[in-house]
């Protein structure tokens, strides 16, 4: 996640708490992980995915991220074609995904248009002044 320039030490922090409770708590139900790797077990990119509380089955992406090196490589959309095939598979509703206005997360965007999620809320200034949590969604069955 730091190789890629676009998390904050915060956001590295965080997600690294979601492994290790993934890994510590194996009987959680909370957090998800797929990893993309290549032949020498190197890992490429991962995604990090799971159930909103309190909602019927509503699903949250919380992270997505692939080594720049790989970038432009169709990892990120083997990803998140991946969670969606698993939400699928358990008759998720939906997809939510935030992330930030700020100009370095455009490609982020684009991404997300790309795979057809619609942006349906954006919070002036949620992480910062002149930063937004924009918000998309994917309806799945409809």
């Amino acid at each position: 996640m730091a190789a890629t320039n676009r998390f904050t030490p915060i956001e590295i922090e965080v997600a690294l708490e979601l492994i290790d409770i993934y890994f510590n708590q194996p009987e959680q139900k909370d957090y998800r992980f797929a990893c993309a790797v290549d032949a020498n077990d190197r890992v490429n990119g991962y995604v990090c995915f799971g159930p909103t509380p309190m909602t019927d089955r509503t699903y949250d992406l919380y992270w997505i991220a692939v080594d720049p090196e790989q970038q432009r490589r169709g990892i990120g959309d083997e990803l998140l074609l991946y969670v969606e095939s698993q939400l699928r598979a358990e008759n998720g509703r939906m997809l939510m995904i935030e992330t930030s206005s700020q100009a370095k997360y455009d490609p982020t965007h684009r991404f997300y248009l790309k795979h057809h999620y619609r942006e349906v809320a954006r919070i002036p200034n949620f992480y910062s002044e002149g930063d937004d949590r924009v918000i998309y969604q994917k309806v799945f069955g409809l």
